[in-house]
């Protein structure tokens, strides 16, 4: 049998380099300590494009007419999109019993509600969100003008959102009430029920894009949870500003757990309601 070659190494002055074109094209951001995230996630790609080593990789990720759709292919590989429907539950349980209902109140008269899920993976969190809404509103759904968007980097990501199918893993949190009315199963999948999944609409994104995110206007309600972690102080500025300046004056922004906002220089106030991570525009 022929020997099975290892895959190249990735010395530092090519990982820099390739770290430096995944920060301009995501913002995201790979220390010195992640360098072998990059090296073993992409070791198998260069397998399979016959690329011998990440000089030439770089120079097919930059220079070859294959290059956008090479991004992705690497961002997918190099990013984990760790999600699932109703991932959080506290957390969630506060947009449903505390902010939406304030919501719901103070736009009883244009009857209008937005929301945006920034980097929202495969669609769980939106789609979540959307049933929380429905729940809320029940029969007075239809008298309303909801917008949902869900947006992420990831084409493959949106595609597996827009076709509202999945996986047993991905509902695993999800209450057996809410998974009896809103899902249907369907071999080993399960489909989310028409009706949910026509509540939200899916769009491609770079948080990077601030002029983009400005053509949308202004949102009630933003969810980016569990991203921020990945970008440098620089970026994670510039996105909260960015959340800042697209929120309404009564806004509210969501972030995961793990995140913080003190230290970014942003106008921001934390409601200080327990396992809420919930932020007003001040």
């Amino acid at each position: 049998m022929p020997a099975v070659s290892s895959p190249p190494a990735l010395s530092q002055p090519q990982f820099e380099r390739l770290r430096q074109i995944i920060y301009d094209r995501s913002g995201i951001h790979f220390p010195d300590t992640k360098k072998y995230v990059l090296e073993s996630r992409l070791g198998h790609r260069l397998g399979e494009l016959e690329i011998e080593d990440y000089d030439q990789y770089i120079v097919f990720l930059t220079m070859g007419p294959y290059q956008a759709d090479e991004f992705q292919e690497m961002f997918n590989r190099i990013t984990i999109n760790e999600t699932s429907f109703f991932r959080n539950e506290p957390q969630l349980d506060v947009f449903e019993k505390t902010v939406l209902p304030e919501m719901l109140e103070k736009r009883a008269s244009s009857k209008r509600l937005r929301v945006w899920s920034a980097a929202c993976s495969s669609g769980e969190e939106p789609y979540t969100l959307a049933m929380q809404i429905h729940r809320s509103l029940g029969v007075r759904v239809s008298d309303w003008r909801l917008e949902i968007l869900g947006t992420d980097i990831s084409e493959k990501c949106l595609n597996i959102a827009a076709a509202g199918r999945y996986s047993s893993y991905a509902i695993r949190s999800t209450p057996d009430l809410i998974k009896n009315r809103y899902f249907k199963a369907e071999g080993l999948f399960y489909d989310l029920d028409p009706t949910i999944r026509s509540m939200v609409s899916f769009e491609k994104h770079n948080l990077k894009d601030t002029l983009a995110a400005k053509r949308h206007g202004t949102w009630d309600v933003i969810f980016c949870r569990n991203v921020m972690i990945y970008f440098d102080e620089e970026m994670k500025k510039r996105v909260a500003k960015m959340f800042h300046d697209q929120l309404a004056d009564d806004g509210c922004l969501f972030i995961g757990h793990s995140e913080s906002l003190r230290t970014l220089d942003v106008p921001f106030e934390q409601i200080p309601i327990p396992q809420g991570f919930c932020y007003r525009k001040i």
